[in-house]
């Protein structure tokens, strides 16, 4: 919480915070907020007679040095005996500083080398104020904690303290620290890293297979595996956090294998003399057990992650639930739906080439007939 408004007032500040607490409070999404910040914390306040220390010729600087000594400590010096090393810290014996009003009998050394009680020129009185004063960026703060309550993501959570927030009066705003601020500041790019991984497969595939469409049979194989992820996420009970988004991006590679293992065999049976319908049920066919044995001996490897516990099992578990239930699902339905989906798009592609072969359609035959052509179309000009 921001105090923009320079006046200093601690106490306003408090009330604007426990109201902002009370509202956040409200909020189904958030859990477990408080905050330290106090404005009636029991302090003891000390006056200073700056008239009556000049006349005793005490300066308030050589007071307060002198004080801060006496109560705190100082270090002056260290030494060695005994072959270990001692440090030299000067303060009031404790039984001089038990209670506060005992500085009151404590003396300062004037300007004339004469002792002066500090009850000369000193009052001491009780009142409250603030145990801490925090600032950030300049302004006085107080710091609110709290978590994104069960079933709720840390950005839904960030979300509802930015709408409550548009409720505080003139003068007060928030801001955010540790891993809060990273997040506010780098937003939601989980939306931009999923189609950066598709753009990137798709485009290595195209030039693979030379064909712009093929590609398409090995991308739109993914979605199952997606669906089972957030399926299992679900059942768990568990948030679409960080941990669950990098589960997905694995499923890109690891899914995307199992579509090319299937695809490539099938382009390479096309290419030999069969029938697209032929190659799709023969890659199916031929990869079926490679495809489920490194499947299922990779989910078998997650089970650990799912049923963790202890320190960091919520992410252990995410990570590995994720994982676990887009393989799942995406070896299930993959192999039936890769090898339809290569038919289609197999069958779109058929007779299209991405690069023109030289031996079917040369690339200059058609340039050296011009060449060729070219005297005689000049010799009948001149004639």
């Amino acid at each position: 919480m921001l105090d923009k408004t320079n006046s200093g007032d601690l106490v306003q500040l408090e009330k604007v915070t426990n109201e902002f607490i009370g509202k956040l409070k409200a909020r189904k999404e958030l859990t477990g907020l408080f905050t330290f910040f106090s404005a009636n914390y029991p302090q003891y306040e000390i006056e200073f007679d700056n008239q009556a220390a000049m006349q005793k010729g005490v300066t308030i600087g050589n007071a307060m040095n002198t004080l801060s000594i006496f109560v705190g400590s100082t270090y002056e010096l260290g030494f060695i005996k005994y072959q270990r090393f001692f440090k030299v810290f000067v303060q009031a014996s404790p039984e001089y500083r038990k209670l506060p009003t005992d500085i009151m009998n404590l003396y300062v050394k004037n300007n004339r080398d004469e002792m002066v009680p500090f009850s000369a020129f000193m009052k001491i009185k009780k009142k409250q104020g603030a145990n801490e004063i925090n600032r950030y960026n300049m302004y006085n703060t107080a710091g609110i904690r709290g978590g994104p309550a069960t079933g709720f993501s840390s950005g839904e959570a960030i979300d509802a303290v930015k709408e409550v927030a548009k409720t505080l009066p003139n003068g007060f705003d928030i801001d955010w620290a540790a891993l809060s601020y990273d997040e506010t500041r780098r937003g939601n790019e989980s939306i931009w890293i999923f189609p950066y991984c598709l753009i990137f497969v798709y485009f290595v595939l195209a030039g693979q297979y030379e064909s712009f469409i093929i590609p398409f049979a090995v991308i739109f194989s993914l979605p199952a595996g997606v669906f089972g992820s957030f399926l299992i996420i679900k059942m768990m009970g568990l948030a679409n956090d960080i941990y669950a988004q990098v589960g997905m991006v694995m499923l890109v590679g690891l899914l995307g294998k199992n579509a090319v293992l299937i695809v490539e065999f099938a382009v390479q049976k096309h290419r030999e003399g069969a029938t697209i319908l032929e190659a799709a049920i023969e890659g199916a066919r031929v990869r079926f057990r490679p495809i489920l044995m490194t499947s299922f001996a990779f989910i078998a490897g997650l089970i650990p992650l799912v049923l963790a516990h202890g320190a960091g099992a919520i992410g252990n578990r995410t990570i590995g639930g994720s994982a676990l239930g887009g393989m799942l699902f995406g070896t299930i339905f993959g192999v039936i739906i890769i090898p339809g989906l290569y038919f289609i798009f197999g069958s779109i592609a058929a007779g299209r080439k991405l690069i023109k072969n030289e031996d079917e359609s040369s690339l200059t035959e058609d340039l050296v007939h011009k060449m060729d052509d070219f005297p005689q179309i000049k010799e009948e000009d001149n004639e």
